[in-house]
């Protein structure tokens, strides 16, 4: 038996095909673009999507040795959030609105002080943020009128392309958690969310659970990508979900983080449970459980922009040497403090007007040390939402990390030392598209359950102790850290109303 996942990023398509064995036997990726059409827009046109997948599927389909071409089961991942319109002929009515995008704080306003976040939280388990998909919709009512009497289906990415795939409308669980209209302890849509927008409920998808089939692939889709027929597609999830699947994130103590474009800390739970202050997510996880999710808006782009941005005139391996130097520089980075606030920030302080900050230059300092500071900076982040875990009570034994900033060691000694607890790289680094592999394989009966196929196959492969005299040193500059947002804040926002 051999399964497909595909995970739907923001700026790609990653496919891999495992076998039966967990063992992922090909994979290959698709790009596309993003468009900012005013500052703090973020959209993709669905289209563009759709192209990439079928493309992919249709390339890796016919590149894979011949034991691996015969599909059974599809599992899907994807960004989250975004908002996809269709008409009642199943047409896109804008471009979609990306889980990056800011434009909705008026709308966030209105749900968290009108509607009240309490009421908010006892329905949907979180509180308003600009990413969400119900502020979007009003948004969408607001500023386009005519746009929001069409509607007639709402999805979410990844849902777009089940729907190209099968010809169905569904979603899963863990997905539709994030989009402020679904009642995430009884795991169904909230009707008082839906009053309350006045969105009716036959717009929305039918929900499944995340191994749960939903269809056969269309007969235009298999004589197109060569893919039989009678491959089933299972739910899928959203991608941080599916990528604690990928890294066997299911059972309580074990925390996922991943340092990609965003950043994300990710604990699975038994029971549903909700942070008092709503600075965490609680969603839906894959496995039929729940979790709990801090999510920073940039974490390795950070470093990517410093690279790509600033240092661009870097010809040969400008990753590579700039880890190098931020190696040379010295714990604390001879005094500097970055904030990694590129995008705004969502945990645990839910502010788009946040702004990415150097504090503490002087003429001493060399670029080493503001790339040890972003890395740092970065890692701090991630430490606001493990500090809230904590104070929930969350067990926290061990972190399985992956992403890009997974790749340098620096970096992993870094977020040991900056967590106190072990760092820990699994056998596989396909993230959200193995996971929604492993979902497909469950669909098909391989596993009982996603638990049993998350303990059979991922296995870890490395680990990263902390530190001693190393942790009570980032403690020290970590008290900085954390008391320069306060005191910024107003600054923020008052610099954001001149650009």
């Amino acid at each position: 038996m051999n399964f497909l996942g595909i995970d739907l990023g923001t700026s790609s398509v990653k496919i891999v095909i495992m076998n039966e064995n967990g063992q992922v036997v090909a994979s290959n990726s698709k790009e596309y673009d993003v468009h900012y059409p005013k500052v703090g827009f973020a959209e993709q046109d669905p289209e563009d999507w759709w192209n990439a997948v079928k493309e992919g599927l249709k390339e890796i389909v016919c590149k894979a040795d011949s034991q691996y071409r015969a599909i059974d089961g599809i599992g899907l991942s994807g960004q989250m959030h975004g908002l996809v319109l269709l008409d009642e002929d199943y047409n896109v009515l804008r471009p979609a609105i990306l889980w990056c995008d800011q434009r909705t704080q008026e709308e966030c306003d209105y749900l968290n002080n009108e509607v009240g976040r309490d009421k908010l939280s006892l329905y949907t388990g979180n509180k308003a943020l600009t990413g969400f998909t119900a502020p979007k919709l009003l948004w969408v009512k607001k500023h386009e009128p005519h746009i929001f009497s069409k509607i007639a289906h709402i999805l979410l990415p990844k849902d777009y392309i089940n729907f190209k795939l099968t010809g169905k409308i569904a979603t899963d669980v863990s997905d539709a958690s994030g989009t402020l209209m679904f009642d995430v302890k009884n795991r169904v849509w909230s009707q008082e969310m839906l009053k309350l927008i006045q969105i009716k409920e036959e717009f929305l998808p039918k929900v499944y659970e995340s191994s749960e089939i939903i269809g056969e692939i269309s007969k235009e889709v298999a004589d197109y990508t060569d893919i039989s027929t009678k491959a089933v597609v299972a739910a899928g999830a959203g991608d941080q979900a599916a990528g604690a699947v990928g890294t066997g994130t299911v059972k309580a103590g074990t925390i996922s983080v991943v340092m990609g474009t965003s950043g994300v800390v990710f604990a699975s739970s038994d029971d549903y449970s909700v942070d008092e202050e709503n600075r965490l997510h609680s969603f839906c996880h894959a496995n039929g459980k729940w979790h709990q999710m801090g999510v920073m808006l940039s974490a390795a782009s950070c470093l990517k922009w410093w690279v790509e941005n600033v240092n661009k005139d870097l010809k040969e391996s400008p990753f590579e040497k700039l880890l190098y130097e931020a190696g040379e520089s010295k714990i604390g980075a001879g005094g500097l403090i970055f904030l990694p606030y590129l995008m705004g920030e969502r945990t645990p302080h839910s502010d788009p007007d946040a702004k990415g900050t150097i504090i503490g230059l002087n003429i001493t300092h060399k670029r080493g040390d503001i790339t040890r500071a972003i890395l740092e900076g970065v890692c701090f982040g991630l430490k606001d939402s493990l500090e809230i875990l904590k104070s929930i009570k969350v067990p926290i034994n061990e972190v399985r990390l992956s992403g890009g900033g997974a790749k340098s060691p620096l970096w992993r000694q870094i977020l040991a030392d900056i967590f106190n607890v072990k760092v820990q790289i699994i056998n596989s680094e396909e993230g959200p598209a193995y996971g929604a592999a492993i979902l497909a394989a469950t669909a098909c009966g391989l596993y009982k359950t996603v638990d049993e196929a998350c303990y059979k196959l991922i296995k870890v492969t490395e680990t990263t102790e902390p530190i001693k005299e190393n942790i009570e040193k980032y403690e020290k500059v970590y008290d900085i850290y954390k008391d320069l947002y306060s005191v910024l804040k107003d600054s923020f926002k008052r610099l954001n109303g001149v650009l």
